[in-house]
């Protein structure tokens, strides 16, 4: 067993052992003052959360999301009614009672869900216990306020504590796991604060609104799910895009995700929300698509292009701005791929993003081998960056990539290269040229004291390529 299955089982042991504490503790100090109608309660809610656990949607993985933020949040509200504590736990349990698990026998997986379902919901009910105590839950302020708060703490604890495991378990940090599943289950926090309308209705009408309680889990299941298919038909035009470029030129393979990656990296270091972030992506595995119509011998020339070669490497930039823009959905982001974007960018105007774009493009070029020359380290490909920094380069993208490479443990370049090719003329240790690009700059533009080929791609590639 390695360390992270070790870090898993931990995890799940911990997450058990404290569910079992919030049960116990809940069984202690609930007083229901009327016992029959919290059972009922109990006998309601639990089979509606159970019916929205197996309607999840799958978003990456085997991470899924249901629409039961809502039937949660309104057994909350019902159960403070009732002064039955211990009804939160039970029907936080049922979340993770998923009949497709159970058949596999995935006991781990059952044990952690249904413990992190008693923990984030009971979590949740803290807030909305405390606001009920301090003020009357018959002022409709107060009972929107306790009921916003219950539903946002869940959601950021469900998050926060799912992304433990799910993180030990695959290759993403808990950070990228942790924004990747906040950025469904936060926007869900209003659908959630319906949940007090559910709860109401329920203490109102009684057990006879059960029929009315299934429509709105399967109408948010519904929507969700066509939403992440609009996404994955977005993201399956994005890949067909980027598997023609690289199976035009299989030297750059992989090339635009490792640039979408490190642009991860930075948005994350700067601070990006999750739209921000999707666009800055969409458009790192974008920027190169226009070198379709760029020929294969001037994209791999080991020397130096001629002005006419140059010229016709150039126009990939435009290419590439027009076939976005003819794309509904990643028209936005077609200005965020031009060098104008990323000067502008550098020297404080516009968007932020091109330069990103600019700085990750080129550490992916540096610490790849190209035809020109082999991979550089990744300490000469930090010096270089940090050299261009403030005049090719924006400065805070530059050290918002360095430091969440370093953070990472993570190494590019000489000896951990990621895609290793055959060549047919072995690319020398330094030679002119930049990712495919070539090296026409004048001697007094690419600096006469730069001799690596390092050196001559931080002046080339930072000039002529987005």
């Amino acid at each position: 067993m390695n360390a992270s299955a070790r870090r898993l089982n931990l995890v799940v042991l911990a997450s058990c052992v404290a569910s079992i504490a919030v049960i116990a503790a809940s069984l202690l100090g609930t007083s229901a003052s009327e016992w029959r109608d919290a059972l009922a309660a109990v006998a309601v809610f639990a089979p509606l959360v159970i019916l929205a656990a197996n309607l999840d949607v799958l978003t990456r993985g085997d991470v899924g999301l249901s629409g039961n933020a809502m039937v949660l949040i309104g057994s909350v509200v019902v159960f403070h009614n009732y002064d039955f504590m211990v009804g939160v736990a039970v029907v936080g349990a049922c979340v993770g009672l998923d009949f497709a698990q159970i058949k596999r026998r995935e006991w781990q997986k059952l044990a952690f869900n249904s413990s992190a379902g008693v923990l984030c919901l009971a979590i949740a009910a803290v807030p909305y216990w405390f606001i009920a105590s301090y003020g009357s839950l018959s002022t409709p302020g107060t009972l929107l306020l306790a009921t916003c708060a219950a539903a946002v703490v869940y959601s950021i604890a469900n998050a926060l504590l799912v992304s433990v495991p799910v993180s030990l378990s695959s290759n993403d940090t808990y950070r990228t796991v942790a924004r990747h599943i906040g950025k469904y289950d936060l926007p869900a926090v209003p659908f959630a604060v319906l949940g007090l309308g559910l709860g109401w209705v329920y203490l109102e009408l009684g057990a006879v609104v059960v029929p009315l309680l299934v429509v709105p889990i399967l109408i948010a299941r519904s929507t969700f799910a066509n939403y992440l298919e609009l996404r994955a038909a977005q993201e399956q035009t994005i890949q067909t895009l980027i598997l023609a470029l690289e199976a035009k030129d299989q030297y750059t393979a992989g090339h635009a995700q490792r640039v979408a990656t490190f642009c991860e990296y930075v948005g994350e270091e700067l601070g990006f929300g999750p739209s921000r972030m999707e666009r800055l992506r969409y458009a790192a595995l974008m920027h190169d698509i226009g070198k379709l119509i760029v020929p294969n011998q001037l994209l791999n020339k080991p020397g130096r292009l001629t002005e006419s070669e140059f010229a016709r490497v150039r126009r990939h930039e435009g290419v590439s701005v027009e076939l976005l823009r003819r794309i509904d959905f990643l028209a936005p982001i077609a200005g965020d791929t031009t060098t104008e974007a990323a000067t502008a960018a550098v020297e404080g105007d516009g968007l932020v993003e091109p330069a990103i774009i600019h700085v990750a493009d080129a550490f992916d070029a540096m610490t790849s081998t190209r035809s020109y020359r082999k991979a550089l380290s990744q300490d000469t490909a930090f010096a270089e960056l940090r050299s261009g920094a403030g005049s090719q380069f924006n400065t805070d993208c530059v050290e918002a990539l360095i430091r969440a490479i370093e953070a990472r443990g993570e190494h590019y370049g000489e000896g951990h290269e990621i895609d290793v090719h055959e060549w047919d003329v072995a690319p020398p240790e330094a030679g002119t040229g930049s990712a495919g690009l070539g090296d026409v700059l004048p001697d007094e533009r690419r600096g006469s004291d730069r001799t690596t080929a390092g050196e001559a791609y931080a002046s080339v590639e930072r000039a002529s390529k987005p």
